[in-house]
């Protein structure tokens, strides 16, 4: 079955890690389906219940802006070409849920790097630093955040009990210039997707009073 040749194409959403120092990409991963739902939630960082009377519009920051999104797996039309996708059926999703997984897990190499050390006695060791995680959800989306929870429910198994349908739930918190700074690659990335959003709105129609039933402000 053919694609018609005038749709459009679907791009896909999905998440880049870049290398913290050098920006480097490390992993470019796109989802199989596209979610139907983004779920978002920004809050407001204002002065605060005890700001004094003259701050009280003052804002501290950009908000804590955080994501949700539900994602599928599926491995089923892979396996019905198995001379094309010899992977997937030795291994069903294991290769995609792995890959999605390590974003929460320090490198092993980095784990025995530390253990070394602390056998040696070191009395301070730095937390393992991971990579510059960007959610990518069109060219007005591209936005650092931090992986907050990561759930999977497999659905369906091979023979072998290879997962090969599953649901992901990704939870996000955007970082901003708050978080990681002016002069870094994602403080950068942060205030692009800031100044997209500020260009989008700039491109509403604004209406009028009459729409409120009222000629103007008292």
């Amino acid at each position: 079955m053919t694609t018609f040749p005038g749709s459009p194409r679907l791009l896909k959403g999905g998440i880049v890690l870049l290398d913290p120092d050098t920006a480097a990409v490390q992993r470019i991963i796109p989802l199989q389906y596209n979610p139907d739902t983004l779920t978002r939630t920004l809050q407001a960082q204002s002065m605060g219940e005890n700001a004094l009377r003259s701050e009280a519009l003052r804002l501290k920051g950009p908000p804590v802006e955080t994501l949700k999104v539900d994602a599928e797996l599926d491995a089923t039309d892979q396996l019905e070409f198995p001379d094309r996708n010899p992977t997937a059926v030795q291994l069903g999703l294991h290769p995609q849920l792995a890959v999605l997984e390590l974003m929460v897990y320090p490198h092993s190499s980095q784990l025995i790097a530390n253990n070394a050390q602390a056998s040696s006695g070191a009395l301070e060791i730095a937390p393992t630093e991971a990579p510059l995680t960007l959610f990518i959800w069109s060219q007005q989306r591209i936005m650092p955040v931090r992986l907050t929870d990561f759930s999977i429910t497999e659905e369906a198994f091979d023979t072998a009990l290879n997962p090969i349908r599953a649901k992901i739930s990704l939870g996000m918190r955007v970082l901003n210039i708050n978080d990681l700074g002016f002069d870094s690659k994602g403080g950068s990335l942060y205030m692009i997707y800031q100044q997209q959003k500020e260009s989008l709105a700039q491109k509403y129609q604004s209406g009028t009073f009459g729409a409120f039933g009222i000629g103007g402000i008292p």
